[in-house]
């Protein structure tokens, strides 16, 4: 067992830094991942260590970065890009989507995309403009491409690792205001599916089911609500796109309710999807409507107006004392 205790940027850091090492057709792009080491210094010291030609500078130019990514990946290699922020993937989401997405099935299977696209998402941090974005229920509807997001570092860490190892395109959603949490990678693990949710904390009364940067959050609110006498049980998603739907249902079968939550805004969310699906699969089970807690369907404010914008503590609680309100 060889056992640390990493930030999230570590442990994403140490995870390139194991696949570099093991794979050479491993390579890491994007907009300052080489010298500065990434604005939030995730990639520091990788183009040190294994030169430019694995790690590259690139220009400023997403949709570029992608179309090489591409012919990359179609000449054998296993390209990792860093988009340097949420909102800047825009520019290469027709890259994304009409080709990434699409090109094994267009292929009938003969071609293999393995192309990792690291996308640092969420608020929280106090940015301006076009850097707080949570985008991810865009590319979880398109066919062709997983999406996932970790919450923790040893996720972090391994899930970065089986992106890396798939054949299928991986959108790989970092927490940003989460990357300085720190928690246990034991880089010898066996890990788990890379699409299984996991149940991070166990309780009977309600379930709350979040990815990313909210099980933090939903963690928080099972430890308040506890104080009152009321057992929450935290799932964590981990993966948006599939959805670990079997688990969701296990768990709901066992509260009968559920709540789901994500920074991103709630209309056409993926919350809505867990909503959906789960109140078809368990109808005879739930004791309340599934409810969802989310973002507001406006632009992302201002950074002094954020704390009012993204789902806290205090509108998680409030969702859970609804759900706990309806009798049966």
């Amino acid at each position: 067992m060889s056992t640390e205790k990493l930030t999230i940027a570590k442990a994403i850091n140490a995870s390139l830094r194991t696949a570099l090492e093991t794979d050479p057709k491993v390579l890491v792009m994007g907009e300052d991942v080489g010298k500065l080491g990434g604005v939030f210094r995730v990639t520091d010291g990788l183009q040190k260590d294994f030169g430019e030609d694995r790690v590259i500078d690139t220009p400023l130019a997403e949709s570029g970065i992608v179309g090489t990514a591409i012919g990359l990946a179609l000449r054998g290699y296993r390209p990792v890009v860093e988009i340097q922020f949420d909102g800047f993937v825009f520019p290469a989401y027709d890259q994304i989507v009409t080709q990434l997405a699409k090109m094994h099935a267009r292929a009938l299977g003969k071609i293999k995309l393995p192309v990792v696209i690291r996308i640092p998402y969420g608020g929280a941090i106090g940015a301006v403009e076009h850097h707080s974005e949570s985008p991810e229920s865009l590319f979880a509807h398109v066919a062709g491409l997983k999406v996932v997001s970790p919450s923790n570092a040893a996720d972090a860490y391994w899930m970065l690792q089986q992106a890396i190892q798939s054949d299928d395109p991986v959108i790989y959603f970092e927490p940003k205001r989460r990357y300085h949490d720190r928690s246990e990678v034991d880089t010898t693990a066996i890990p788990g599916p890379l699409h299984a949710a996991r149940t991070v904390r166990e309780g009977t009364d309600l379930t709350l089911a979040a990815y990313g940067p909210m099980v933090k959050t939903c963690l928080e609110a099972a430890a308040a609500a506890a104080e009152e006498g009321k057992s929450l049980e935290v799932l964590d998603l981990r993966s948006i796109s599939p959805i670990d739907f079997d688990a969701v249902q296990k768990s709901v079968e066992k509260t009968g309710r559920l709540v789901v939550v994500h920074e991103a805004p709630v209309f056409f969310g993926s919350g809505a999807e867990i909503a959906a699906r789960i109140t078809e699969r368990c109808f005879y089970h739930l004791e309340a409507p599934v409810l969802r807690v989310g973002g507001y369907h406006a632009p992302y404010p201002p950074s002094r107006l954020e704390d009012e914008y993204l789902p806290g503590l205090d509108r998680v609680l409030d969702s859970v004392d609804r759900a706990l309100a309806y009798q049966g």
